[in-house]
């Protein structure tokens, strides 16, 4: 096995093949606090790519709720237990990778789900920790509440250091190196499922009409295109931005991801001790216990949750939060420019400019000597 540097867990550990990064990495960051669950992102991705024979029980994109829903069935709570504690220093991991931490003969410390765990789409969906046992005790209103969940918007992590790639024994799987999307050559796949085991996110799925495996291909058309994938494009609450991540001594304050993640460290990867550096980035919800979010977000969380708490006393922020949503195309640079923000190609031309503030407007009362009402 090579050693390669994870800069998610700080530290360098075991990986199958040597470290060689794309010209670009495509990222993305999702805010949990806007997202409504609408599912309107998981219905793009469904009709866009999943229609077909093979395909009905794929989800290349959904939405959870944690934390009792996962699909399919507990696949996070699978991972971790498989894994083990793993204590961070100083935001140094100190426990073994899943690739680390693999069986003799195996390269993947993995697990394959069941057909029934597929079953249940939505399972657990809106469901609050622990609601019965204490309103049986007697519920009172705290801050944080005791009784939560949230929802987190899943696609493919195009893993930096991906456990389907180092599974396959085909190579079938392969890293883009132009823009770091994660791909399967459906040709030289032979339906082993090994990458389905391997993916601590399961995110790969085996299509048993093609008898093939199956996963998110990020829309790559689309990215090739200079536009957001699908579901980007779809979400109603805005909440997701796609981008191209640079290496943390490389960040740019100009980059959108890179200003989130590098240096406000307010996006956070999920589940980084799992060793993949998955690259997408979630704002952790703010409304959450720290302990169950520190599990599922790393050491990061009290200094993001900080952040996003005083972001409305930061026009910087403030201003790179609304751009999230605001056109179909990628922005590869912003710039804050008065009570505006503007979202800029990678040539440098401008393809989007937004108020900070969403102006208000309120008709006068009286038109002559009409009365009128501010009803639409």
């Amino acid at each position: 096995m090579a050693r390669v540097n994870n800069w998610q867990i700080d530290r360098d550990m075991s990986y199958w093949y040597a470290e060689k990064r794309p010209k670009k990495q495509f990222a993305a960051i999702f805010d949990i606090n806007k997202c409504i669950a609408c599912q309107t992102c998981t219905i793009a991705c469904k009709t866009t790519w999943t229609s077909g024979r093979g395909q009905e029980y794929m989800l290349w994109n959904n939405v959870e709720s944690k934390p009792f829903g996962f699909y399919p069935i507990a696949w996070d709570v699978h991972a971790l237990e498989l894994l083990g504690a793993g204590d961070w220093k100083d935001g140094v991991y100190q426990g073994r990778t899943l690739f680390e931490a693999a069986r003799e003969g195996e390269r993947v410390l993995g697990w394959r789900p069941a057909a029934d765990d597929y079953a249940n789409p939505n399972l657990g969906e809106d469901d609050a920790l622990d609601a019965e046992a204490l309103i049986d005790k007697g519920l009172e209103l705290l801050v944080p509440q005791a009784v939560w969940f949230f929802y987190l918007a899943r696609i493919c992590n195009h893993c930096t250091y991906p456990a389907c790639l180092a599974a396959c024994p085909r190579g079938a799987i392969y890293k883009r190196p132009e823009d770091g999307i994660v791909l399967a050559d459906q040709k030289k796949c032979r339906g082993y499922r090994e990458c389905v085991k391997a993916c601590p996110y399961k995110k790969v799925f085996f299509n048993a009409d093609a008898g093939v495996s199956q996963k998110c291909i990020g829309c790559y058309p689309l990215i090739e295109q200079n536009e957001q994938p699908r579901c980007f494009q779809n979400c109603i609450g805005k909440i997701r931005n796609q981008g191209f991540l640079s290496r943390p001594e490389d960040a740019r304050e100009d980059n959108p991801l890179d200003y989130l993640v590098h240096i406000r460290k307010l996006a956070l990867p999920l589940l980084p001790q799992l060793g993949l550096e998955p690259n997408v980035y979630y704002v952790p919800p703010i409304h959450a216990p720290k302990t169950f979010l520190h599990q599922m977000f790393g050491p990061g969380v009290e200094h993001a949750l900080a952040t996003y708490k005083a972001a409305a006393e930061d026009p910087v922020l403030v201003a790179l939060l609304s751009l999230f949503g605001c056109t179909p195309k990628t922005i590869h640079r912003f710039k804050v420019i008065g009570d505006q923000v503007a979202g800029y190609d990678e040539k440098g031309g401008e393809i989007v400019r937004v108020p900070v503030k969403e102006p208000v407007w309120v008709r006068a009362p009286m038109k002559g000597d009409v009365p009128r009402l501010n009803v639409t």
